[in-house]
C-alpha cells in the first residue's frame, strides 16, 4: 500500500488518472472511499488523489491525542502533495475536509490552484451554541470509546443533516453507514476531540478570510443548517469566493447529489484554469439594493 509520511503518522493514499492534480479531503464520517463518485468523474481528465486522514485505516491511527488538530489536518494535505512531488493542486474538501481545504488556502496559497470548501461550518456559532457543540463532541467521543464504533455509526448516520441522503438514495446511504461502522474507535474519538472540538470558529477568522487570494468555491446543502450562516459569512468575507447551495440537500453533498456536486466543481475548476474566476466586483457591494456605492 502507498503511504505518505506526515507528522506522527503515515497516510494511505490512492492516485487515479493523469493531468492537473486534484486532491480530495474527506469528512469526519467518511474516508478515502467517500470520493468514489468524484474520482470516477474527474479522473477522466485530472490526476485524482484521495487519502485517509490520520486515524482512518489504512492510514495510521496515532494513540496520542496531541497528534490530532486543525493545523495538523491542514499540514497533512501538504504532506501528501509533497510526497507525490506535486507543487500545486486543486483542493476539494467536505466538512472536516472542507475546514482543512479552507485553512490550506490561508496557510499554503502557493500550493493551491483552487479550493472547494464544501459543508464547512459545524461548530461555527459563538456563545452557548459553540459550547453545546463542544459538549456534544466530547459526549460522542466518550460514547465511541465506551460503546464501540458500530453503535455510534448507527446513531450518527441518521442525524438531522444525514436523513436527506437516506431518503434519496437508500442503497448509497447503506454503503455510507456500513463504511462509517468500519472506522477505528480510537482514531474517531481523537479526531472528534482534537480537530472538531478545538478548531477555531469560522467567525473568528474574518481577517484571514478577507486576505485569501486563491479562488474559492463554497458549497452547502440548503438543509445543512449548521453550515448555512457560516457559508453566507464566508461568501461576504472571501473576495475570491462563489457560493453554491444545493436544494433539498443535507451534509453529505458529494454523495447525496454527485451529479450536481461534480458539475459545480467542474465549472469552477474550468473557470479558474481559463483565468475567468476573479475577485468580486466592488460595485456589487452597496448599502442600497438599487443604488451603486459611491
Amino acid at each position: 500500500m502507498p503511504y505518505a509520511q506526515a507528522k506522527g503518522a503515515k497516510l494511505y493514499y490512492e492516485v487515479t488518472g493523469k493531468g492537473t492534480p486534484i486532491i480530495f479531503v474527506h469528512e469526519f464520517a467518511g474516508d478515502h472511499r467517500s470520493w468514489e463518485p468524484q474520482v470516477r468523474y474527474f479522473s477522466r481528465r485530472y490526476r485524482c488523489i484521495s487519502y485517509g486522514a490520520r486515524g482512518y485505516p489504512p492510514s495510521e491511527v496515532p494513540s496520542d491525542p496531541k497528534l490530532y488538530s486543525q493545523d495538523i489536518a491542514t499540514d497533512d494535505i501538504a504532506a501528501v502533495l509533497k510526497h507525490l512531488k506535486i507543487a500545486k493542486a486543486h483542493i476539494v474538501g467536505l466538512s472536516m475536509g472542507g475546514f482543512a481545504a479552507l485553512h490550506f488556502a490561508m496557510r499554503y496559497p502557493r500550493m493551491t490552484l483552487s479550493s472547494t470548501v464544501a459543508g464547512c461550518g459545524y461548530g461555527a456559532p459563538k456563545g452557548p451554541e459553540r459550547k453545546n457543540f463542544q459538549a456534544d463532541v466530547n459526549m460522542l467521543a466518550k460514547g465511541i470509546q465506551r460503546d464501540g464504533i458500530e453503535k455510534f455509526a448507527a446513531q450518527y448516520s441518521v442525524g438531522p443533516t444525514r436523513v436527506q441522503y437516506k431518503a434519496k438514495d437508500p442503497k448509497g446511504f447503506t454503503e455510507f453507514a456500513a463504511q462509517l461502522a468500519e472506522h477505528d474507535a480510537t482514531g474517531s474519538a481523537n479526531t472528534f476531540r482534537g480537530v472538531q472540538g478545538k478548531r477555531p470558529s469560522i467567525f473568528d477568522l474574518e481577517k484571514k478570510l478577507v486576505g485569501i487570494k486563491v479562488p474559492v468555491l463554497l458549497m452547502t446543502g440548503d438543509e445543512d443548517e449548521p453550515c448555512l450562516d457560516a457559508n453566507i459569512f464566508m461568501k461576504r468575507k472571501i473576495p475570491t469566493s462563489g457560493l453554491v447551495i444545493l436544494p433539498k440537500t443535507g451534509h453529505t453533498i458529494n454523495l447525496e447529489e454527485p451529479a450536481g456536486f461534480n458539475a459545480a466543481v467542474q465549472d469552477f475548476i474550468t473557470s479558474v484554469e481559463q483565468g475567468r474566476w476573479g475577485k468580486r466586483d466592488p460595485a456589487s457591494i452597496s448599502d442600497s439594493a438599487v443604488i451603486a456605492k459611491k
